[in-house]
């Protein structure tokens, strides 16, 4: 038992016991470093149907520093859902890094008499071998995905990227604007008289390996009337060894009803260009000083903002120091230059110039070395004693045979 004649004592024991019991209770994950979190990225349909199957799928990722082993995924449903098989309730993912994240799909049944209205289900995930799990739960809309309304939802025009053309490592942004192509209020099928307003009912954006989508699924509750639209955006990041080339999104919809649904796969493009910069005239100065100049080109499918070049190379100083361009349009050509100054204007040498850019695409700062040269400083011996003295000399000699001419006449007459 605690003396509680000494407060001191009683209270190193009650923070003792605090510490313990603290430790005990966290989670493999933070005390490894791992931080595993669980989300629902969607599913479909939506909302789940009465009486029929609706497929979850799972997203599992380490937000910590360190890599999580073992890790495993259990779907731990309740009325109105059941597992289409007990086998599939637990998923062996392994080892996930930090970062990295694993997608586990599931089938579960909505019960014939379930209600309408949001119900709850539980996903359990471990790390460990030692059977601790932690679960989350999350929310999942029952009802009907059929409505009688007749308007139908199309992809409006194109969609736009921000920035337009991503590089490897950027993060920004897409957005499409989802359209009623009805021009009617009302629509007559098989002699009975429908609306045509239209549903969004779910809508989600899934990327190809190394582009992922970090805007959860879209779940639509209002109606869109004939001829109007409605705009969605998804932000994007493309991973740093993204190589160059065209991938495609996966535009999920869907709609009033299942013969509403729609799939559109979305051009997506990654350029690694960015910006040349072109020597414009020699790379030599003479006796210690001199200019240089270099012909900057965009050479990236779309605008490049805050763009600068900056000049390195051992035994040279430059002026400016930063030479800042700024906004510079695809195939737009730029002439800068800068002063440079030898540290050691009497001797002839050369050193490799490393020229260095730094610019903006949307959002994304970039930096980086963009070309090697050779500069060169000349020194050039002054010459021009030697003219006068020559000059001297020629004149000199005029004169003495002037004078001996001069002599010569004299003595003959």
């Amino acid at each position: 038992m605690l003396n509680s004649s000494n407060p001191g004592k009683m209270w190193e024991y009650i923070i003792c016991f605090v510490f313990v019991f603290i430790s005990l209770s966290m989670p493999a994950a933070a005390a490894e470093g791992a931080d595993l979190e669980a989300t629902i990225l969607r599913y479909e349909p939506t909302p789940a149907e009465i009486g029929e199957y609706v497929t979850v799928w799972v997203k599992i990722e380490n937000l910590g520093f360190a890599k999580a082993e073992d890790v495993k995924v259990r779907m731990v449903p309740e009325y109105p859902f059941s597992l289409d098989s007990p086998e599939n309730a637990v998923k062996d993912i392994g080892i996930l890094k930090p970062d990295d994240s694993a997608v586990e799909e599931y089938r579960l049944f909505v019960d014939e008499d379930a209600k309408e209205g949001i119900e709850t289900i539980e996903v359990w995930y471990q790390e460990d071998t030692e059977d601790t799990w932690y679960k989350q739960e999350f929310e999942i809309r029952v009802g009907s995905t059929t409505f009688d309304s007749k308007g139908n939802v199309q992809l409006q025009g194109d969609p736009v990227f921000e920035p337009e053309v991503f590089m490897p490592g950027d993060r920004g942004t897409v957005s499409f604007t989802l359209a009623n192509i009805a021009t009617t209020n009302t629509v007559i099928v098989d002699e009975e008289e429908f609306d045509t307003n239209a549903r969004v009912q779910a809508a989600s954006l899934e990327g190809p390996e190394g582009i992922e989508v970090t805007t959860n699924t879209y779940q639509g509750e209002g109606i869109i009337g004939p001829g109007e639209s409605m705009n969605l955006t998804y932000s994007i990041v493309v991973d740093d060894d993204v190589v160059d080339g065209t991938y495609y999104l996966e535009l999920f919809v869907i709609g009033s009803s299942h013969e509403f649904d729609n799939n559109w796969r979305i051009p997506f493009t990654v350029d690694s260009s960015s910006v040349r910069v072109i020597p414009s005239s020699p790379l030599i100065i003479n006796n210690g000083m001199g200019t240089i100049e270099f012909d900057v080109a965009n050479i990236h499918p779309n605008m490049l903002s805050s763009v600068s070049v900056s000049l390195e190379a051992e035994g040279f100083d430059f002026s400016p120091d930063d030479y800042f361009i700024g906004a510079m349009d695809p195939d737009e050509l730029f002439t800068i230059e800068f002063i440079v100054n030898a540290t050691d204007e009497n001797t002839d040498y050369s050193a490799e110039m490393l020229v260095n850019a730094e610019y903006r695409n949307g959002l994304n700062d970039h930096s980086g070395l963009v070309d090697v040269h050779e500069i060169e400083n000349t020194v050039v011996r002054d010459n021009s004693w030697l003219g006068i003295a020559i000059g001297v000399i020629v004149v000199i000699a005029l004169a003495v045979g002037g004078y001996m001419m001069y002599r010569r006449r004299k003595e003959n007459e």
